[in-house]
């Protein structure tokens, strides 16, 4: 058997990165994380560089703006993921030419880890502005004939779920429910290991070489009012619903302060919009995990709420 892949991560200490990390150890990955000196001397990330430490994972210093540092960290490796956050997408310009410098890269997995961004229509600020930042990010990889896989992991279920889609609440109602739009286009909810765990699978596997990597398993699609009929069947209670309209939620959009406006465009896109559900994947420009993975034993959204009964 083929031995695998080396990987490096960029932005491994991340939200996504962590899970995606670890993934890379238990499938038995030589794995590397690219830290900052900062980083490793300062107190925030001490215990989960710890941990890294402890699996097995090679800490290599370096900054996604220091040129040199980073094409050196690259050519140790075979395949880089990038799960860098929103204020460093841009930066990834940044990898990509030391990718194209560094001349060994089997592989480049881009900062995605949400929607499709080629097909996000009808998307409004604050987060088109995110969308339109990774698609340049794909152009750019394209024009430099980089290999590459997009990973379209939707929503996070901790993100998500833990207050059933309602802002700023930090647990799921349990007598009003708001509903934005009339709740029937369908979305994605995918806990946080098992996208790490398919990411992983795809790093090595031709079939997912070049194209979208969609992680759309069937018991975890559901809509607005889909979710809402399961959390009223787990604590055996009808909730009183407020439904949204988009219009409303544009205007709330308008008025709401940072981060909560960014939550609420993206719940525009997905629960309004359809955005995550509303196309067919071809087989010319994607595949879908589950489908490739069928071994793989992902949590549903029907037992991730379980937790919160």
């Amino acid at each position: 058997m083929a031995s695998k892949s080396k990987i490096l991560f960029i932005g491994g200490t991340g939200y996504i990165g962590k899970f995606t990390v670890e993934a890379s150890v238990k499938a038995g990955h030589p794995t590397f994380v690219l830290v900052r000196e900062s980083t490793i001397s300062g107190p925030s990330k001490s215990q989960l560089l710890d941990h890294f430490k402890n699996l097995g994972v090679n800490l290599v210093i370096g900054d996604v703006l220091n040129h040199e540092s980073l094409v050196k960290a690259i050519k140790q490796v075979d395949v880089v993921i990038s799960t860098v956050g929103h204020t460093l997408l841009a930066d990834q310009v940044k990898i990509i030419a030391a990718i194209k410098e560094a001349g060994n890269v089997k592989r480049f997995f881009p900062s995605e880890f949400g929607n499709d961004v080629d097909r996000v229509e009808g998307a409004v600020e604050p987060t088109k502005s995110t969308y339109d930042v990774k698609a340049k990010i794909r152009r750019a990889v394209e024009a430099e004939g980089i290999p590459y896989t997009y990973v379209e992991s939707y929503c996070f279920d901790g993100y998500f779920l833990p207050n059933l889609l309602q802002p700023e609440a930090t647990a799921p109602p349990r007598d009003k429910v708001v509903i934005f739009g009339d709740g029937n286009p369908k979305a994605v909810f995918n806990k946080e290991d098992d996208i790490g765990t398919y990411t992983i699978k795809a790093v090595d596997d031709p079939r997912t070489l070049n194209k979208n990597f969609y992680i759309q398993p069937p018991g975890n699609i559901y809509s607005f009012n889909d979710l809402v009929s399961l959390w009223e069947r787990k604590i055996g209670k009808t909730l009183e619903k407020e439904y949204v309209s988009e219009e409303q939620l544009l205007k709330n959009i308008q008025e709401a302060a940072p981060p909560h406006n960014v939550i609420l465009s993206i719940y525009h896109s997905a629960f309004v919009k359809g955005v995550q559900t509303n196309f067919k994947i071809e087989q010319s420009f994607g595949v879908e995990a589950s489908q490739l993975y069928p071994d793989v034993k992902y949590t549903t959204v029907d037992e991730y709420l379980n937790q919160f009964v």
